[in-house]
């Protein structure tokens, strides 16, 4: 692979990344804040989840540690979430 074939690789996947966790973030939040019930809240945080975890890794890809450090924290605090509105 060319040099410039790896690099549109990496900014292709790190696009792929930042868009997915933009939009689990924003179906997370709809289905928090409509609050329709406890599984549908749960979902909600699953979302939520996964977009801070896209984000840890984009943030770590681009050198980012203030990002990294505060979806670190909101991935923690969303299976926080998980654990209460699904498991317990």
């Amino acid at each position: 692979m060319t040099r410039i074939a790896a690099l549109r690789v990496h900014v292709l996947g790190l696009a792929a990344l930042k868009w997915l966790g933009t939009v689990a973030g924003i179906v997370g939040a709809l289905l928090v804040a409509l609050n329709i019930g406890g599984t549908i809240v749960g979902i909600g945080f699953i979302f939520f989840a996964v977009s801070a975890a896209a984000w840890v890794v984009a943030g770590w890809r681009m050198g980012e540690p203030s990002l990294v450090a505060m979806h670190g924290v909101f991935l923690a605090i969303n299976l926080l979430g998980i654990w209460r509105w699904l498991a317990a």
